[in-house]
């Protein structure tokens, strides 16, 4: 009976913000809609400018359950900028949860409606979250030799050219860095030796395409690239190994006391345009990161470990940030379900909304 009660309680942990999350997402759909027919006769500025702001007002419900409720502690190494830029962020890849970090470090500068992602071809099949990434500016991207470069430069010049910002969430392992995958990071150490990279650790040898096609797109247009490296404390086991870094699951279930971001802010003047030298600069600002990791987690000095050098603040997020917009989520979506005419208008968006999403993303991927 107790232990029931106690699997029931933790489980409750993750389905009451994952309901919340998923249940508002025909409410802001239509919102979007609504807005995209309206914006068709503006200038694309215009539609860009409230659809970044509808967007905020999403993320920082969801940054309202990873942050708030779960009362994770964030520590930031770096001093990140105050003012907003264009950029594109660069980050080791671990865990779902990694996408949420770059959500954390956007609302710290006020540039949180401006984040968009480049991601895996098949994440564009998302049930209406899909197709929306992909209308706020996302890029599905293939790997290796079915990666399309004329179809993400075409995609990423539109959105500068249109004046939307960029805050370009990028991860160029391409895949998460799972300790418990072996193979997966032999067959990366292997790639590594063969163009004559230094071996990493910590993290997957970085792949060049994606950062270097968006970087020289929108070189005109960028302010800074932002070298980011994350770590999640709670990550060691007893015996001192690193273990997996936590699912969203897991972290919406308060299962990581801590998350440590080191933070550099590199001129776009720094990174050399020919691919040959891009691809080892790149190189480099993982080999950085690996050191890093490699601190965080191997130190032999206890007050060093599952800490990143350097001072590391921590940064507190106000719950006056998140909050209010869970309430107008909320009071966008109650009115939906409180009437049948609405419900049946919740269900429809549901079906037809994905539906017709899966069929423009075949149409115009």
């Amino acid at each position: 009976m107790l232990l029931s009660l106690v699997v029931h309680t933790y489980s409750l942990r993750y389905w009451f913000p994952a309901t919340v999350m998923l249940g508002t997402a025909p409410a802001y759909l239509l919102s979007w809609g609504l807005w995209r027919l309206l914006s068709t006769v503006l200038p694309s500025r215009v539609y860009h400018k409230l659809d970044d702001k509808l967007y905020c007002v999403y993320q920082s419900m969801v940054l309202f359950f990873f942050e708030n409720y779960t009362g994770v502690e964030i520590v930031i190494y770096g001093d990140i900028p105050k003012n907003k830029e264009n950029v594109v962020y660069l980050s080791n890849h671990q865990c779902t949860a990694d996408w949420i970090i770059a959500d954390m470090l956007a609302i710290r500068q006020d540039a949180l409606g401006h984040v968009r992602y480049v991601l895996k071809d098949g994440l564009k099949w998302l049930p209406l979250y899909g197709w929306y990434f992909s209308q706020h500016g996302g890029v599905y991207v293939k790997r290796s030799a079915k990666f399309d470069e004329k179809a993400m430069k075409k995609k990423l010049r539109t959105q500068t050219e249109s004046g939307a910002p960029m805050y370009l969430v990028i991860f160029p392992e391409g895949t998460r860095y799972n300790p418990e995958l072996k193979n997966v990071i032999i067959d990366s150490q292997a790639f590594a030796i063969k163009e004559g990279l230094a071996v990493l650790k910590h993290t997957l040898t970085p792949r060049m395409k994606a950062s270097h096609v968006a970087i020289e797109s929108m070189k005109d247009d960028l302010d800074a690239v932002y070298d980011v490296t994350v770590a999640y404390e709670g990550t060691l086991d007893p015996a001192g190994q690193r273990r997996p870094a936590p699912s969203m699951p897991e972290f919406l279930c308060k299962e990581c006391p801590r998350v440590h971001i080191h933070f550099e802010r590199v001129d776009m003047k720094e990174i050399p345009p020919e691919p040959v030298f891009f691809r080892r600069w790149l190189h480099e600002r993982f080999e950085i990161k690996d050191r890093l990791l490699t601190s965080f987690y191997e130190s032999d000095d206890a007050d060093k470990k599952s800490k990143f050098p350097g001072e590391g603040r921590s940064s507190p997020l106000s719950i006056t940030k998140t909050f209010p917009s869970m309430m107008i989520m909320g009071g966008l979506t109650l009115p939906l379900l409180l009437t049948e005419s609405g419900r049946k208008l919740y269900v429809r968006t549901w079906v037809y909304g994905t539906l017709l999403g899966w069929l423009w993303m075949n149409i115009s991927p």
